[in-house]
């Protein structure tokens, strides 16, 4: 130990993070090899990532609306089915996160909706994709990311449930990668006596996480095709959905994407669009008062197709860009540090974390096709306690589908 103990202590000389060995005489044994090992983990290319900025004419993407899906629909049903029966689809549920903004510090999946029973989140996305399994009699395999602060408490809380009834054969777990938390200067924060400050590294890197955890050449070799990744939060998700699944594979695009339109201009919600000719997501905050306002000959907003994270990608395609860098983002967020006597919660932003976001998979891809579906049947994001996109938000419009609560 003493001997890799020098060459870290060479190693944080240079990047100036000579903090993290403070006190490191004081600490037992165990301590030790696991703050070594934490430090020998960072990704240290990530941290000292230039934020890139996307740059090219910005133009609307056109996609299929409900009206021209509602034209075609046995055709993109007939196709998506085909794709499922022949076992080509799986899901992959984004469920790395936390429910703080809940009051929680469980996982988000964990958070019970139910107000006369129990209602879970992971109960409602299981169910969700358990009525396609059932209906077109298909083994979908359901691929759960988890993080390293609730990847047991996911288990766990599943294996209580019984799956919610999932095939135990058809479900696998990988956790998300993770990278360390700096402040405002660059320097890595500790959590813990000898513990690094880490966080899930954003959405963008599911897919390189399924890889390293051989989940994607374990897809490969059942004849999967096509990934439905899908994040756990909106309770009304429809997974591996047959009629987007057969409209993005005969568009011969290498993704697709799910979008409602926005309910107004100033909604905060990415909006799908071209940059630079690639398909691309746009921020509301990019969006000036004049793009936002914009509107077809019909009447419809030009930049209106909001973005609810639920996309198809092609396992070949995804391999194809894999190995390229991802544009990284720093986003300022109250993290709990070790000050080297005890831990101190923050009342304000103190850190940055680290995180690649799917929008930028995206851009990498030769084509994404839009595809409208309906607002009050497909999208109740539980982000909130109360107020816009909350667990109040979520339940109603859960009651306004049939489901009990």
């Amino acid at each position: 130990m003493m001997k890799n103990y020098e060459q870290i202590k060479s190693l944080l000389k240079t990047k100036g993070q000579e903090h993290l060995l403070n006190g490191f005489d004081s600490l037992d044994q165990t301590e030790k090899e696991e703050l070594l090992k934490g430090i020998s983990a960072i990704d240290w290319e990530l941290l000292e990532e230039k934020s890139v900025e996307r740059n090219g004419e910005v133009e609307p993407l056109w996609g299929l609306t409900l009206k021209e899906i509602k034209s075609r629909y046995q055709e993109f049903e007939e196709a998506g089915a085909k794709l499922l029966r022949e076992g080509k689809a799986a899901a992959v549920m984004l469920a790395g996160g936390q429910g703080t903004r809940l009051g929680s510090s469980a996982p988000k999946g964990t958070y019970d909706l139910g107000l006369t029973k129990p209602v879970y989140i992971f109960e409602c996305q299981i169910k969700n994709l358990l009525e396609v399994v059932n209906k077109y009699v298909a083994r979908v395999p359901l691929l759960i990311m988890t993080s390293d602060k609730n990847d047991g408490a996911t288990r766990e809380f599943l294996k209580e449930h019984a799956y919610f009834g999932y095939p135990q054969e058809d479900l696998f777990f990988f956790t998300q990668d993770m990278a360390p938390c700096t402040d405002f200067n660059g320097k890595v924060l500790l959590e813990g006596r000898g513990k690094i400050a880490l966080s899930p590294n954003g959405n963008g890197g599911w897919f390189s996480s399924m890889q390293r955890a051989g989940l994607v050449e374990k897809m490969k070799k059942r004849g999967v095709e096509w990934l439905n990744a899908f994040s756990v939060d909106n309770v009304l998700q429809r997974i591996a959905d047959p009629v987007f699944l057969g409209a993005t594979y005969l568009s011969g695009n290498a993704c697709g994407a799910k979008a409602v339109r926005k309910n107004s201009p100033e909604e905060r919600v990415g909006v799908l669009c071209k940059r630079g000719g690639f398909p691309d997501i746009i921020e509301y905050y990019e969006l000036d008062e004049e793009m936002a306002n914009a509107r077809d000959k019909e009447g419809e907003l030009l930049y209106g197709n909001g973005v609810i994270l639920n996309y198809l990608f092609q396992i070949s395609a995804l391999e194809e860009v894999a190995f390229r860098k991802f544009p990284v983002h720093r986003v300022k967020k109250k993290v709990s540090y070790y000050d080297g006597e005890k831990l101190v919660a923050p009342q304000t932003e103190n850190a940055y974390k680290y995180e690649t976001l799917i929008l930028d998979l995206i851009r990498l891809l030769n084509g994404c096709l839009p595809f409208e579906v309906e607002r009050e049947r497909e999208f109740a994001p539980v982000k909130n306690a109360t107020g816009v996109d909350s667990v109040e938000t979520a339940r109603a419009l859960l009651k306004k589908n049939g489901v009990e609560l």
